[in-house]
């Protein structure tokens, strides 16, 4: 178990004592970084930010993952999205606070995508917290619109939905339909994700979204929207 980091400096020192040599310019190309890449994998970034959560309190936690999302370096990032990525988080408003605040920096598919991990824990954990994201689905920025759906994945994934999940649900396919008549493939990209999960759970609406919706959708994200459907 790494040492809990007392400044952010000592955090980036433990993260760069983790670079594979030649891992940095690959990791670069594929995902398509302008910013600063250390090349340390994602395994490694986990067993540390564990470590971290496991030694250092949640105000800690949170002032960390601030400071390292700060340093716009990309795995720093990551584990600032990792510090906060946690069921089980109290007090946890300045963590949404937080995940909130790092949306409209989202220029990356991986970064977004483990920041709205940590958020969906928290909005799990408080279901009304989706009136602070629905204006995330009329944003103009491209990737704050994304976020609106993945951060939103756990309410398609629900086999047994109370009624207020099931009106959440509902909402967020109701965002879908506005965005299928967007040719960017990370819209409709997640478009289809959020349906082919919510196909496992709940057939019908999903049926029902593509019956309405489907020839706006791109022919690859209809075919996957509907990959688990008989």
């Amino acid at each position: 178990m790494s040492d809990a980091p007392q400044t952010p400096e000592m955090a980036l020192d433990q993260l760069r004592a983790l670079a594979e040599p030649g891992r940095a310019e690959q990791m670069s190309a594929y995902h398509k970084q302008s910013r600063p890449v250390i090349g340390i994998p994602n395994t490694a970034i986990n067993d540390l930010t564990k470590s971290w959560r496991q030694t250092l309190d949640v105000d800690a936690r949170v002032a960390l993952a601030g400071a390292l999302w700060q340093t716009d370096i990309f795995e720093a990032r990551i584990a600032a999205a990792k510090l906060l990525t946690q069921a089980r988080l109290r007090p946890d408003s300045p963590a949404w606070a937080l995940i909130q605040s790092w949306v409209p920096d989202f220029d990356s598919w991986a970064i977004a995508d483990h920041a709205c991990m940590a958020g969906q824990k928290r909005l799990s954990a408080d279901p009304a917290r989706i009136a602070d994201i629905a204006p995330w689905a009329t944003s103009t920025h491209m990737w704050t619109r994304r976020a609106a759906l993945v951060i939103t994945l756990p309410f398609a994934k629900q086999n047994f939905p109370k009624p207020h999940e099931l009106a959440v649900r509902d909402q967020v396919l109701g965002w879908a339909a506005a965005y299928v008549n967007e040719p960017d493939w990370f819209i409709q990209k997640a478009v289809a994700w959020w349906l082919r999960d919510l196909s496992k759970h709940d057939p019908a609406r999903t049926r029902a979204f593509l019956d309405a919706h489907g020839t706006r959708m791109k022919t690859f994200a209809r075919k996957e929207a509907a990959k688990y459907l008989n």
